[in-house]
């Protein structure tokens, strides 16, 4: 038997209708192509049986909801184009969105999953006053451990500790000469452990004399610092 291109076509998406069908009966949820087929093979036999364009689509529409279909199949698919034939020849049929979405931003391709926020004791975010001492801007970026800043920024190093700029991943702020700028830290989460940097903590934050090594390190290396007289102060390694 020899058959058309168009004919070809329509038998494998018969098939695959039937393959649907099957996994559909199994109680398996459907993917992107099996959902697909199900859809375009209603809309084709709605149209054979003499129904009009638009009855077709909603015929098609009717065939699955999201929860027929693998999370995300909903969003995925937002238009399926078929030909189909009509008592009145062949048509193209669009169908928008054939799948109801769930709503649910989570089950979008693409979304993430944020885990439950561990308790933590973390201070607060700080506020401080930070001067460019030197003679040209200085940069600095969202995630840099801010109390390892470039040492001809003057500021409250112990404040800065454990700290980073309250800023979206990737942003900058820009320290211009002699122009005291005022800047909202927030504390680094996750392990804390600081690695790097300028070196002066290259560990964890919060163990016993951390803080205080740091700090020394910073005043002996001539970080400039405008915080208390016991901070100046530091302790030895």
């Amino acid at each position: 038997m020899r058959l058309t291109p168009a004919e070809s076509d329509r038998l494998q998406l018969y098939l695959a209708t039937l393959l649907a069908r099957e996994r559909r009966g199994r109680g398996l949820r459907l993917n992107v192509p099996e959902a697909t087929a199900l859809i375009a093979h209603a809309a084709c036999e709605a149209a054979r049986d003499g129904v009009r364009v638009d009855e077709a689509v909603t015929a098609a529409c009717e065939v699955l909801t999201a929860a027929d279909v693998l999370p995300g199949v909903a969003h995925l698919l937002t238009e399926i184009q078929v030909e189909a034939v009509f008592d009145d020849g062949t048509k193209l049929i669009v169908i928008t969105d054939p799948i109801p979405a769930d709503d649910d931003p989570r089950t979008a391709p693409g979304a993430v999953l944020a885990a439950a926020a561990p308790a933590t004791d973390y201070a607060a975010p700080v506020t401080i006053t930070v001067t460019n001492t030197g003679e040209v801007p200085v940069s600095v970026s969202s995630h840099y451990h801010f109390f390892e800043a470039n040492r001809v920024l003057a500021f409250d190093r112990a404040a800065a500790y454990g700290t980073r700029l309250a800023l979206p991943v990737g942003s900058v702020t820009v320290f211009e000469p002699g122009t005291p700028r005022t800047v909202t830290l927030t504390p680094l989460g996750g392990d804390r452990v600081v690695i790097g940097f300028a070196g002066l903590v290259d560990g964890p934050l919060d163990t016993v004399g951390a803080r205080e090594r740091a700090l020394h390190r910073a005043h002996t290396d001539g970080y400039l610092d405008t915080g208390s007289a016991i901070a100046q102060e530091g302790h030895p390694a």
